[in-house]
């Protein structure tokens, strides 16, 4: 019954996101060492060494020492102030075929950046050159395509260029898997055993229930259970029950679960550990970002 959902890899040369830098911070507060951060990161060592460099400040203490430490948000600031994107335009101006694919993924197919990339990444699909989905947005601000702009985007039409929305990283989850690492198949509904799962309250004024509710993102099929309140531990509850009802057939029937960041969720290696099978995964938990339905 043992089951690993998740069949995303780190590419070479990928540049730390934003949320990784919190993973990093974090870790670093455990006492991790840059070897066991690598490892749970899936970077060398020496980018995780070279990363500590880069975002380590001299803070002042409550006892006016001074320490030195890693911080997230001023390693993002000099990795976006360094110029990152410099040159974007001529690194994919040599790699017309992926231009061309880009533009015909966004503006024929509807596709989100997000989405393109993805898929890319899924399918091992083979360019001269690769892109984040971040660089890709950049590209599109910056008018480095000839066919494609923001208003052929589905979140960015009727924005000014240069507008779209950051995407905010859970700071309370940083050690879940987010959306963005979900293969693109459960996006395109393509197999049957996604689920997003929410917690509905109820309206009675006074009353703790809520409901437990779970769609399939292929069939649209829903199961709701009753919760005596809104916490971790009812949540827990309902899907221990559902892997004892459904039983070995579990696994099939439940491959993942996309939820928000909730304070009822947060528990992932709780939600994701199988009661029956001890030791082993039952389910693949991802998590989406903050304020994003």
């Amino acid at each position: 019954m043992s089951q690993n959902n998740s069949n995303t890899t780190k590419r070479k040369f990928k540049h730390l996101t934003e949320r990784e830098r919190y993973q990093i911070e974090i870790l670093l507060k455990e006492h991790k060492s840059p070897t066991e951060i690598s490892k749970a990161l899936g970077y060398h060592k020496r980018t995780i060494e070279r990363e500590t460099v880069r975002g380590t400040v001299r803070l002042l203490t409550s006892e006016l020492e001074y320490k030195d430490r890693y911080c997230a948000d001023t390693s993002q600031r000099k990795y976006e102030e360094n110029g990152n994107f410099k040159g974007a335009g001529l690194k994919i101006s040599n790699d017309h075929k992926l231009a061309r694919y880009i533009e015909d993924r966004i503006i024929k197919d509807g596709y989100s950046p997000d989405a393109v990339i993805g898929e890319i990444g899924v399918k091992g699909l083979k360019f001269k050159t690769s892109i984040c989905t971040k660089t890709l947005y950049n590209y599109i601000d910056k008018g480095v395509f000839i066919n494609l702009t923001n208003k052929d985007l589905p979140v960015k039409k009727n924005k000014k260029k240069g507008t779209y929305r950051k995407v905010r990283i859970a700071h309370k989850n940083l050690k879940g898997t987010s959306i963005e690492e979900r293969p693109e198949y459960i996006e395109k509904r393509e197999e049957y055993g996604h689920w997003e799962m929410d917690c509905v309250v109820g309206g009675q004024k006074g009353s703790g229930a809520a409901l437990l509710v779970l769609s399939e993102r292929k069939s649209r099929q829903e199961i709701i259970r009753k919760m005596s309140d809104k916490t971790q531990r009812s949540v827990l509850k309902e899907l221990d029950g559902l892997e004892r009802e459904y039983g070995k057939e579990f696994s099939t029937i439940f491959r993942s679960i996309t939820l928000d960041n909730g304070n009822e969720f947060l528990d992932f290696k709780s939600l994701e550990r199988s009661i029956i099978d001890l030791g082993h995964q039952r389910i693949k938990i991802y998590y989406a970002h903050p304020y994003s339905s």
